[in-house]
C-alpha cells in the first residue's frame, strides 16, 4: 500500500479498523481480493513478484505493507520483493518471533518498508528506512503511514487520519473513503523532499492518484474484531481512476 489510516483500540469489539489506497503502475498484472490456494491468505496479489500489500489469516493475524520512498536509503543488490513479508510473517507459527528475527537479521536485505502486522491484542510496526530497523508495538489511537515512518505528518496522511478521527463506528468507511478518494495535489510548501524530485512529489502527494500509467488501484477497507475474524472490502480502479469492481471476504477466524 502508499497510504493507510488505522484505529487501534485493543480490548474493544473491533481492536482494529484500517482503510487504504495501494498505488502501482496499472500495466504490472495483478490479481483482485481473494483467497489463495497455494497459502492460507486472503488479500490481493501482485502477479510479477507473488507478494501482497494487505492480507489476513485464519488465525485472526493481519498485515499490511508500504513502501519507504528515500533516495538516502542504499538498496541492496538483488533486494527481495517486500510483498513477500505480508504473506511471510502470515504463514509463520508466531508472529513476534518472526518480526523479531526479520528487525534483528533479515530487514536490511529488502529496500526500505514499513509493515504493519496485528491480531486482536497486539499491534506492531517495523520500519526500515535510512535512519535503520525499528520495531515497536503501535499504541492504542489512530494512526498513518505513507512512504516515510509512522504518523509522519504529510499532507495526504493527516487528512486520512484526521477523517478517521472524526468518524464514528458507523461512519468510518465513508468519512475514509471520502479523504482516500480525493485527487487533489498538496501546496509546494506542503511538500516532503523524499529525493525524487518537485514534479514527482506533486504528483505523488495527492490521496488518490489518477494517471494513464501510474495510479490508485485499489482501495481496501479492513476490519478484525475481538474474536480474529477479519473482513476486507476491496474497491479496484484502472487508467485515470476507472472503477473497475469491488470485493468482499472474511477470513474467519479458526476457534
Amino acid at each position: 500500500m502508499c497510504l493507510m489510516t488505522f484505529t487501534w483500540a485493543p480490548g474493544s469489539a473491533y481492536p482494529l479498523r484500517l482503510a487504504g489506497n495501494r498505488d502501482e503502475f496499472h500495466a504490472r498484472a495483478t490479481a483482485p481480493l481473494s483467497r489463495w490456494h497455494d497459502v492460507p491468505l486472503l488479500g490481493g496479489r501482485d502477479l510479477e513478484a507473488g507478494g501482497t500489500w494487505l492480507a489476513a489469516n485464519r488465525y485472526g493475524v493481519v498485515a499490511a505493507l508500504t513502501n519507504v520512498r528515500d533516495t538516502a536509503l542504499s538498496t541492496p543488490s538483488n533486494a527481495p520483493s517486500r510483498g513477500e513479508l505480508v504473506a511471510g510473517v502470515l504463514a509463520s507459527d508466531d508472529p513476534a518471533a518472526w518480526l523479531d528475527a526479520l528487525a534483528n537479521d533479515k530487514a536490511e536485505h529488502y529496500a526500505g518498508f514499513n509493515l504493519l502486522v496485528a491480531t486482536p491484542h497486539q499491534c506492531w510496526h517495523l520500519h526500515r528506512g535510512s535512519s535503520g530497523v525499528h520495531l515497536a508495538s503501535v499504541l492504542p489511537g489512530v494512526h498513518g503511514l505513507s512512504n516515510a515512518s509512522l504518523n509522519t505528518p504529510w499532507p495526504k496522511l493527516q487528512a486520512v487520519r484526521g477523517a478517521l478521527e472524526a468518524s464514528r463506528d458507523a461512519t468510518w468507511r465513508e468519512h475514509t473513503r471520502q479523504a482516500l478518494h480525493n485527487p487533489a495535489l498538496a501546496d509546494d510548501h506542503q511538500l516532503p523532499d523524499t529525493g525524487v524530485g518537485i514534479t514527482l512529489e506533486r504528483q505523488l502527494s495527492a490521496a488518490f492518484i489518477v494517471g494513464e500509467q501510474y495510479g490508485t488501484r485499489a482501495t481496501t477497507w479492513l476490519t478484525l474484531n475481538h474474536q480474529g475474524d477479519a473482513t476486507l472490502t476491496e474497491q479496484r480502479f484502472g487508467p485515470l481512476g476507472r472503477f473497475t469492481g469491488e470485493t468482499t471476504l472474511t477470513a474467519t477466524c479458526c476457534r
